[in-house]
């Protein structure tokens, strides 16, 4: 038999988690566990996920229509109510709005794949719904097209959705991919984003289901495995859309670590007796400064 009070007070501690980890200000976000094939537990409208208690968390039905609790449920239910419509075998959803993940949809970046091994299996190819307003049937629908082929989708200027089998599963999810975007930042940062090559990509996906994760649609349906590969190939400050006018090497990733090629060896000048550099040594000095400023813009 379902024991309700527990399934609030995890509710209550994966808002803690939300909250802490920076992915819900104020009262941002919302949480739902599916207890039967009629009844849903969630979280109220306007109450921070930092500050939950059990007795706050309310009870709708499948249609939305509020069965329990003292406060108002979440004004975006049908969102949630949406996946389990869809797919009988989830059981929890997260929703919430963390930034770095958030922050690739506002550039209207698809995340990319085929770079860490823990994405490709424990999430998968992660797509982006289109916008909608928050709240109404619209919005719910627009995660429709991705239930059954993927676990976690980020909604356009807005936040991701995650949902699994279970509520820590959901909330796992949603951690992995924020982590991921910020390490994605971050080395595109340092210069570029080396990809895993797609050999040990297809391994990859073979062992995810060999521990027993749903199937990944890029190999049932011989799809693309790799999204997004223009991301970090290198970029400066130009006038062509942040992408560098200078040809890049793609590094790929294989059994060993790759290493970018080697500039030749710069012949070395005695300064002259006064202790100025000569003319030829200030030039390349000023070069190779303005080559590194334009990557830093």
């Amino acid at each position: 038999m379902i024991n309700e009070y527990q399934i609030k007070q995890e509710i209550c501690e994966i808002g803690r988690r939300i909250y802490a980890k920076g992915f819900a200000a104020a009262n941002d976000g919302n949480i739902t566990v599916k207890i039967n094939d009629n009844e849903v537990l969630c979280t109220p409208t306007m109450v921070s996920k930092g500050f939950l208690k059990p007795d706050d968390i309310c009870k709708v039905d499948m249609r939305g229509n509020q069965l329990e609790g003292r406060k108002k449920r979440t004004s975006e239910i049908l969102l949630h109510l949406e996946l389990f419509k869809d797919d009988p075998t989830m059981m929890a959803v997260v929703h919430c709005h963390p930034p770095h993940a958030t922050a690739f949809s506002i550039a209207g970046e698809d995340i990319p794949s085929c770079v860490l091994p823990e994405v490709e299996i424990f999430l998968g190819i992660v797509p982006t719904a289109v916008y909608e307003n928050p709240g109404c049937q619209e919005f719910a629908d627009t995660i429709r097209p991705f239930v059954g082929k993927a676990n976690t989708v980020v909604l356009k200027n807005h936040g991701t959705i995650s949902w699994g089998r279970t509520l820590e599963e959901a909330y796992f999810r949603t951690e992995i991919l924020d982590a991921y975007c910020r390490m994605l930042y971050i080395a595109k940062g340092l210069g570029r984003v080396q990809r895993i090559d797609e050999s040990h990509v297809k391994g990859l996906l073979e062992l995810k289901e060999q521990l027993g994760y749903e199937g990944d649609p890029r190999k049932m349906q011989n799809a693309d495995l790799c999204v997004n590969t223009e991301f970090g190939r290198g970029y400066n400050g130009g006038s062509n859309g942040g992408r560098s006018s200078v040809p890049t090497t793609q590094h790929v990733v294989t059994g060993t670590t790759a290493q970018p090629p080697q500039p030749a060896p710069a012949a070395t000048t005695r300064p002259s007796a006064g202790g100025s550099a000569p003319a030829n040594l200030e030039a390349l000095i000023k070069t190779v400064t303005d080559e590194v400023m334009a990557v830093l813009k």
